[in-house]
Parts: C-alpha cells; structure tokens; sequence
C-alpha cells in the first residue's frame, strides 16, 4: 500500500513539473528548395542544394529573407522580456560619448554622439568660440544607415574630403569640402573601395578602388585594385592611375599615402591579407622614379615617419614580434635597413607624435607604452592609468600634447591629455555612465588546448558570482587574421554582466597577440588549433564551474562567425547556444566573393591542392551539418547589404540547419536589411540587434524572465 501511495506521488509530482516546465516556442521554418548543383573537386563531387540563394539580386532570395525574418521576428516577439533588454540598452547606451580631439588649421575637432544618436557627429572649435557642427551624418539619411567612414584635411585644414557607406557597403562616395564655407567643391566620387584619401598638398588626393565588377556589385569578384590620384578641378574619369593597372603591377589590395611633410608617397601592393610590397616616391620632382624597399610579399611592413631623407619602418621581416628600423629613402632596400628599436619577445605596434616614437607592446594580450627618440633612445616608460588597453599614442610632429584612449572589459574608455616631454597626462574626459565598474572584476587566467599549447583568456563578470555552474556565459572568440583582442569596455556587454552574465574572450591561436608564429599556427592547414583553443576554453569554464552546458552560449563575428560554425558542428554537445554572426561559413567558396580571395593567406583555397579542399571541407560548417543531430539553439544574424562576407554563408547555412536540426532547439536567421558588415550600423539597430541576442540567449537556457529585475525599476525613469 505504501509502495502504491509512493509511486502515485511520485506520477503527481512528475505530472506538475511538466506543467511548469517552459514550453518552446513553435518554429514553422519557411520551405527553402534545393537544386542539384555539383561541383567536382579533385574527382570529389560536392552537392550544393541551396547555390540559388547567392544571387542577391534575385527575387527568390528577396522572398527567401523576407519569410525567414518573418519567422524569426515572430519567435523573438515571443520572448517575454526582450522588450524589457531593449529598454535597458537604451538606458545605458544614453550617455555622451566623446573622440579623443585632434588639430586640422585653425580649429580642433572632435566626434560625439549625445547619447542614442545613430552616427556620431563631427564638431569643431576655435579657441575661445563655442563649438559649431561641422558633419552630422545623421542628415545623410532619413534611416540613419548612411555613415561617415573617413575624413581627410589638407595639411592647412582649408580642404576635407571624407567618404561616406550607404546601407552598409564597403563601396564608398567621396565628397570633397572647403572647411570655410563648408561648401561642396567637387563633384562626388564614386566607386572607392578599401581606401583612405592622402592629400599632396591643396591639389588633389590619393584613393583607392576597385573596377566596378559585372554582375552584383555586393557579391561579384573584385582582384585588381588600383591607386588613382583625384586632382581637383578635374572630372574623376580623368583620375591618374599612378599603380596597379597593368598585370606586372596587379594586386587584391593597394594602398597609398603620403609622408606629414608630402615629400614621399608610399604605395603598399597586397595579394591576401598578411604580406606586402612596399614602393616610395620622392613628390619633389614630377619625373623622380617609383622605387622598391620591399619586392616580396613576405612581411608586413610600412612606414610611419620620415625625417628628410630617413625613414622608419615598422616590420615583421626577420622579425616576428615586429621591430622598427630606418633607411634612407635614396636607396632603401632591406640590406641598408638599420635597427632602431630591435624586436622584442612582446608584440610591437607603433606611432610617432611631437617628435617621438612610441611602442605599444602587447603583454598577454595587454597594453605597454615605451617612448623612444627617433634614434631609438629610451626616454620612458609610460605608465598607464590601469590594466587594459591603450590607443592612440601618436600625433603631428609639432604638436607637444596629443590625447590616447584607454579602456578595459569592465572600465568604460575615457581618454587623456598627454605631455610628450614631461610623461605626465590628465584625464581630458570620462563618460557619466549608469554603470559602476567597481561592481565587476576581470581576471586572466590560461587554459591548456589540445595539443598543450597555452592559451589566455581574461573572464569578466560581477563581484561574488557563485562558481555553481549555472551562470549565463557568453565565449566569444576571433582567431585569425593577425587580428587581437584586446580588453575594451562594451555597453552591451555591460548590460550582460548586469543581469548575471559572466563574458570570458579567450586569446585563440591565429589572432595577433603573440606575433606572426601566433597567427601562422592557426591558419591554413593549423586551423583546426583555433577551434580546439575555442572547445578547451568552453571546457575550461564548465570544468571550473563558472558555467555548464545548459548556460554557455559561443559568439563570434566574420573570421568568428567560421569559429562558431565550426566549433557547433564539431561538438554540438559542448553549448546550449550558437551566435554565428556575418560568418565565413562556406570555406570551398568564400574566395569567389567580392575580395575573398585576399583571405587565402588564413584559409587556402579548395582548388589549390587536394590536401587542402579536404582539409577546409573536413571543417567548412556549410558543409559539415548532419541529419539526425541535436545542434544547439542559434541564431545566425547578417545584413542584407555585407559586400564584405557576403549574407549568402550565412543564407546556406542556416538553411542545411533548418533542414537537419533533430530536436526542438531553434535554428533562425536574423537578416537586418540595408546593413552591411557591421561598421556605421546605427545605434537604433545595434540596440535592437543585441535586445534580440540577449534575449534569445538567455530564453534558450531556461529563463522566463531576467535574472536581475532589479534594473527594471529604471525603465520608469
């Protein structure tokens, strides 16, 4: 009888928690149809069902992103409290923000933005005068998703020319201005592409672009750039292309610009993202040859200064940490290169401003300032207002104050009047900002990968979290392209540690933090290193209990949009969520879109040899999604208008997701229209992009409401 009355309370008790337990939210995905596309790599046959949805000009794609933002919007307004983590966003991004100022002529000029405007806007200032608006690209657009994306002054600051993305792209309009009367003095230029705008003198201006591609300008192939130079006056069909029209001189990336005294052009010629040929030309006279430092593509290298005749370098040949060296420009070939400051066991990035050099080496992946004088004597080391990460350590010759930025994960960036002679600075701004930094702490700790290498990874989050394997993580990694990641305060991250959330960024092989043997480890044929760098440190946080399965959710944009696809098809088992974001996700193809080929230095390519198509297929995500697995609940977020890594990665994969996912986690796309890559997005979509993220992050772990309500009592306010 007891046995009875035990097992009935028991089937009681079983039947309330599944009453109580979250119901998911029902996804009906759109019908995505596929087409018998094959492609035959080295006597393999590779299917491609959804190849139609990379024509973005086609009206089925248009209809295919249309049902499927149909779809994810209607499961988003769902979540109970996404409009409560939008409410508090906006709270929190309403504060003033403030660029570090610099001097152009007569005035200085600084960006702001007064708290939720969607484009910072260009002041300017005399001294002793109020300060007037000099751009506001707000005006650009009704919608706000026309941004400023350069600004350039004549060296008397009477001319600006500044460039201007539309929706996203990286295509770029330039617009030429006399700052006095803030006219318009030239017809727009159209068509730039990867390119600043480098005065010689009030004549005209040094840019960049590609021709403009047959077919789709967000997705056709674009190989040769070209270097024009745009004298005023003139129509820009007249521009002067000064390198890279013929095959001798054909390159993926081309780069040109002048030396502070406009004496010297300097022109760096690219095949991929790392390496460069290096050339110089002495402007004094019209007829003075273009000639060589650097023939080869085998190291970056590019100069920062000159004094007359000498120039400084900043190179990783020979040296892999990098290490500044100088050569007359008469003959500046690598065997007349002298060491001004040697390579160090640290990586070395570089500036010079009133008359000095400063080296920012990076230390675990943190901040350390050294300033030298231009013969590489030591004057000082600068000590930094904390642990984090310092910018901005540069400025014109004859200016003996300029200003850096320094921030950290849990310390909003503020920045800092400098005194080239003295060492000594003072806080020239600090934001007011709803958000107390001493309620945080971050720490670094390493972790070991797969193969023993030793991995930092710093973990940010508030002060007495319980290490109980229940906290909402977010892992988010990079790992590629040279590139490091650095601590830096983030508003929307703020807003995660706010409700709980604990961040933790670790620093993956193939990023830039320990040099170039760093990055080559984790490209090409080592690129596996940066997913297993990715999965130890997802296994570092449960095994230390500062989350579980259940709790951690991997994010990563581009290059990290790759690392989570690959990371989730590898071991769906590891994460309860996936945040692919503008990702390269399919690796057989990605070098036949606009400028992708440039990556072949990180990734190879799957035509060069059979060892390497079966490698990146071995890994490629689009390629590596199964039937009959459970994959964590995702969200794959991309903009209509990414001419960078184009929306068609994202497009399939989260079509071979929809198809195959077995269980009831979500697989959604998020495509935010008339957005590109991610630079110049508005604030107004950047709130309701992250508002959605959040949301469904912590929705799919559990939470019917925020963890922390305590912060909803602002939302009156």
């Amino acid at each position: 009888m007891n046995r009875i009355y035990l097992l009935s309370l028991v089937l009681i008790i079983s039947a309330c928690a599944e009453k109580t337990k979250k119901e998911p939210i029902a996804v009906n995905y759109p019908t995505t149809k596929k087409v018998d596309t094959v492609d035959t790599y080295f006597g393999t046959d590779v299917k491609d069902p959804y190849r139609w949805l990379e024509d973005d000009r086609s009206t089925e794609t248009e209809a295919w992103v249309k049902s499927q933002n149909e779809v994810t919007f209607g499961y988003l307004e769902q979540i109970p409290f996404r409009e409560a983590l939008k409410n508090r966003l906006e709270k929190l991004w309403n504060y003033e923000k403030l660029g570090s100022p610099f001097k152009e002529g007569e005035y200085t000029y600084y960006y702001k933005n007064d708290g939720l405007q969607d484009q910072y806007v260009v002041y300017r200032q005399k001294e002793g005068e109020e300060a007037e608006v000099f751009l506001d690209p707000n005006t650009f657009s009704e919608d706000g998703t026309t941004s400023l994306m350069g600004l350039s002054f004549t060296k008397d600051g009477t001319k600006a020319a500044y460039l201007i993305s539309e929706g996203g792209s990286d295509w770029r309009k330039g617009i030429v201005i006399d700052t006095k009367t803030m006219e318009v003095v030239e017809d727009t230029l159209v068509d730039i592409k990867f390119s600043g705008i480098s005065w010689k003198g009030n004549d005209g201006f040094y840019y960049s672009s590609y021709d403009k591609p047959d077919g789709s300008e967000l997705s056709a192939k674009t190989d040769q750039h070209k270097l024009y130079y745009h004298k005023l006056g003139t129509s820009q069909s007249e521009d002067e292309v000064i390198f890279g029209a013929t095959d001798a001189e054909k390159h993926r990336y081309v780069g040109g610009y002048t030396s502070e005294d406009e004496q010297y052009l300097y022109i760096t010629a690219s095949v991929s993202t790392s390496g460069n040929k290096l050339f110089i030309k002495d402007l004094s006279k019209a007829d003075n040859p273009l000639l060589t430092i650097l023939d080869d593509t085998e190291s970056d290298t590019y100069v920062i200064d000159n004094v007359g005749s000498r120039q400084f370098l900043v190179t990783d040949r020979e040296a892999p940490n990098k290490k500044i060296v100088s050569v007359d420009a008469s003959d500046p070939k690598p065997e007349n290169w002298a060491d001004v400051i040697p390579e160090t066991e640290h990586v070395l990035t570089s500036g010079t401003g009133g008359g000095y050099i400063f080296a920012e080496y990076m230390v675990d992946a943190i901040s350390q300032v050294k300033q030298y004088d231009y013969d590489g004597r030591l004057i000082r080391d600068v000590e930094l207002p904390g642990v984090g990460s310092a910018s901005g350590f540069g400025g014109k010759n004859d200016e003996k104050e300029f200003y850096f930025y320094f921030t950290n994960y849990n310390t909003p960036g503020s920045s800092y009047k400098f005194n080239v002679e003295t060492g000594k600075y003072k806080q020239y701004w600090a934001p007011e900002i709803d958000f107390n930094p001493e309620d945080y702490v971050s720490n670094q700790v390493f972790y070991t990968s797969k193969d023993g290498t030793k991995v930092p990874m710093i973990i940010t989050h508030k002060k007495g979290v319980e290490l109980n394997g229940k906290n909402p993580t977010i892992l988010y990694g990079y790992g590629g392209f040279n590139i490091s990641l650095t601590p830096s305060f983030s508003i929307s991250n703020a807003v995660w540690m706010e409700q709980g959330g604990i961040y933790a960024v670790p620093n993956l092989r193939g990023g830039g933090e320990y040099g170039k043997k760093w990055h080559v480890a984790g490209t090409k044929q080592q690129k596996q290193n940066v997913f297993d760098d990715f999965i130890a440190a997802a296994e570092y946080l449960v095994e230390n209990n500062y989350t579980s399965k259940e709790y951690l959710a991997i994010r990563g944009g581009s290059n990290g949009g790759l690392l989570v696809g690959a990371t989730m098809t590898q071991r769906p088992d590891l994460m309860q969520v996936a945040l692919p974001a503008v990702g390269v996700l399919d690796t057989l193809r990605y070098h036949t879109f606009t400028a992708g080929a440039g990556w072949a230095y990180d990734y190879g390519t799957a035509e060069e040899t059979e060892e390497m198509f079966q490698y990146l297929k071995g890994y490629s995500p689009v390629h590596n999604v199964e039937a009959g697995v459970s994959y964590p609940a995702t969200l794959v977020t991309t903009g209509d208008h990414d001419d960078r890594v184009v929306p068609a990665h994202s497009f399939k994969f989260a079509a071979e997701l929809q198809e195959k996912q077995t269980g009831t986690n979500p697989t959604l796309i998020r495509i935010e229209t008339n957005a590109g890559h991610g630079a110049g997005t508005p604030v107004s979509k950047t709130i309701e992009q992250y508002a959605d993220i959040f949301g469904f992050t912590l929705f799919n772990m559990g939470y019917e409401e925020l963890p922390n309500k305590a912060v909803l009592k602002t939302f009156k306010d």
